[in-house]
């Protein structure tokens, strides 16, 4: 019954530790301190600039521009527009979306500087866009981007002690193909001027705002970050994705100038991405807050300084949920993996039985190779094998992340609960893992932090019960159980919310890491229990899969998607 309570406390400490994860910072009041971010103040301008849907070309966008250049002036910014008409292909998708048919559209950026005390040092840029797609008011996407702005140079144009420029980009056009960013960067002289550049994004409404996108030779950047940020939320391994996806936001265009440069956004709230209920009211304030103060502390930490960050090796940078930041140079991720190594190694030798070791290896294959064959199909039956919405997916996120759980977890209680045979077996179960990291630390060494820092915390759990130590060993297995469980967790949520419609599959990763930790505090007891706890995790799983599948489309799908133009035909 002992190993049952251990179990039990670090699957506790685990909860409490993903929730704390991924839970934004708590939102600041208007009445807030002047020199602080407050999401109170930056929901005032959230609530004017999502007042009502602003796609590039219409009334309101115009009206919005007017009233975006009115309030960067009263802050001290000198404010201008750059101005051309949006490329045919470009005109003729937001003429789709609209149902119109304009022969031109104009393209409008606003551009706006504060001056700092030295006008010829490299400037800081702060951008986001400030066209909404049709029909969505756009709170978050881009709104809370341009209000975290807003709130961010109120600060700073208080601050007497600014060394440089502070250069505002708010682009037209993204919604349609970055035209604004490409015609700032293309043609406006102040493009010449930046050293540094913070871009504002997101995909959803609400959760972690998240550095997920850097300039490349990142090493000096995420320190900055890392030193600067009050609540920190970013990984490398987000860069890592992100670099390999064929996704594209306005830093796309800027990052070939060399600058260096931070990428913010949150994707939480998924069904509120171009949806028409992202309405000031649906916002995440906490989401909000967390982007407009990594934002602020930035902008300040590089407007006071001599130097701008440059450019160094890539460094491997995460936060520790969201309390604060951790960053190494990428050649530690072989240190871990080999004290992981010595530790289970150390560990196995006390009794070495090389049938156990066989077979702890074949059960942890199994596992993943099975784990994945199972949310593949489950994929497929909750809709994913054929012509999907990309919305109505999107919407679909929080019962895939249920899936994913469900099945993950019967499949692990079916294949991997029952405990070891002895030392042996336990190392057979995380060799595979080992070698994973490896050839992960290889070729993506910036992301291979997923594996290779839990291996470390098993490693060294290990060689503490190696020593003999039994009480010592418990609490630390404890520990580093809940510890681990709590990042895979914390690191399965955001996958899924990442690209989960597409590839739940990537829920093995943080499973790997999560059983490693927990076996050894497997009780040994009767399997009957847990292969009905197994069973019942697998029928959820597939009752949510057919609830995808057979449910209708999503109110909160974008008004131009073919699904929100039939809902209610019959």
């Amino acid at each position: 019954m002992k190993s049952a309570k251990l179990l039990v406390l670090a699957l506790l400490i685990g909860v409490v530790l993903a929730i704390l994860g991924t839970t934004p910072p708590r939102p600041l009041a208007a009445d807030t301190a002047g020199e602080d971010f407050s999401a109170g103040r930056a929901m005032i301008e959230v609530a004017r600039i999502a007042r009502a849907p602003h796609p590039s070309g219409s009334a309101e966008h115009a009206a919005l521009r007017g009233y975006l250049m009115d309030r960067l002036g009263a802050l001290g910014l000198v404010v201008h527009t750059q101005e051309a008409l949006f490329p045919d292909d470009a005109r003729e998708k937001l003429n789709h979306r609209g149902g119109e048919n304009r022969a031109q559209i104009p393209l409008v950026n606003i551009v706006a500087v504060l001056p700092g005390r030295d006008r010829t040092l490299p400037a800081v840029a702060l951008m986001a866009h400030y066209d909404s797609v049709w029909g969505s008011p756009a709170a978050a996407d881009d709104g809370a981007g341009v209000a975290s702005i807003l709130e961010t140079m109120r600060a700073l144009s208080g601050q007497r002690d600014r060394r440089r420029d502070v250069i505002v980009i708010l682009t037209d056009g993204e919604e349609a193909g970055l035209n604004g960013a490409e015609l700032f960067f293309g043609q406006a002289p102040e493009a010449s001027r930046i050293g540094a550049l913070i871009n504002l994004e997101t995909r959803g409404g609400g959760g972690k705002a998240n550095l997920f996108q850097t300039s490349a030779m990142n090493g000096d950047a995420a320190r900055l970050w890392a030193a600067t940020a009050p609540h920190p939320a970013g990984t490398s391994l987000a860069t890592f994705i992100y670099s390999v996806l064929p996704n594209d936001a306005d830093l796309t265009v800027a990052l070939p100038h060399g600058y260096a440069a931070w990428n913010f956004a949150f994707i939480g709230r998924p069904g509120l991405y171009h949806s028409p209920l992202a309405t000031p009211a649906n916002l995440d304030q906490g989401a909000l807050q967390q982007m407009g103060e990594q934002t602020l502390g930035l902008a300040r930490a590089m407007v006071e300084a001599p130097e701008l960050p440059g450019r160094s090796p890539d460094i491997v940078f995460f936060d520790v949920f969201g309390l604060f930041a951790v960053h190494y140079a990428a050649w530690w991720g072989w240190v871990m993996l080999a004290v992981g190594f010595a530790g289970y190694g150390i560990l196995s030798l006390r009794r070495f039985d090389g049938r156990a070791l066989v077979g702890g290896m074949v059960r942890m294959l199994a596992l993943v190779a099975v784990t994945a064959g199972l949310l593949y199909l489950l994929n497929l039956l909750s809709g994913a094998d054929g012509p999907v919405n990309y919305y109505d997916r999107l919407a679909a996120i929080p019962r895939l992340q249920g899936m994913a759980l469900c099945a993950s977890v019967a499949v692990a209680i079916l294949l991997v609960g029952r405990k070891p045979d002895g030392e042996a077996g336990e190392a057979g179960l995380v060799l595979p893992v080992l070698l994973g990291g490896a050839v992960f630390q290889a070729f993506a060494p910036a992301a291979a932090y997923v594996l290779t820092v839990p291996l470390l915390l098993g490693g060294v759990a290990a060689l503490v019960r190696a020593s003999g130590h039994d009480g010592l060993a418990r609490a630390v297995a404890v520990v580093v159980a809940g510890v681990v469980t709590g990042y895979a967790l914390m690191l399965g949520y955001a996958l899924m919310q990442a690209v989960g419609p597409t590839m739940p599959m990537v829920a093995v990763l943080p499973l790997m890491a999560g059983v490693c930790v927990l076996i050894p505090l497997r009780p040994a007891l009767s399997l009957v229990p847990g292969r009905v706890v197994a069973v019942l995790l697998l029928a959820g799983a597939l009752a949510v899969s057919l609830w995808v599948r057979l449910d209708a489309p999503a109110p909160s799908i974008a008004a131009y998607s073919d699904s929100a133009k039939n809902r209610g035909r019959t």
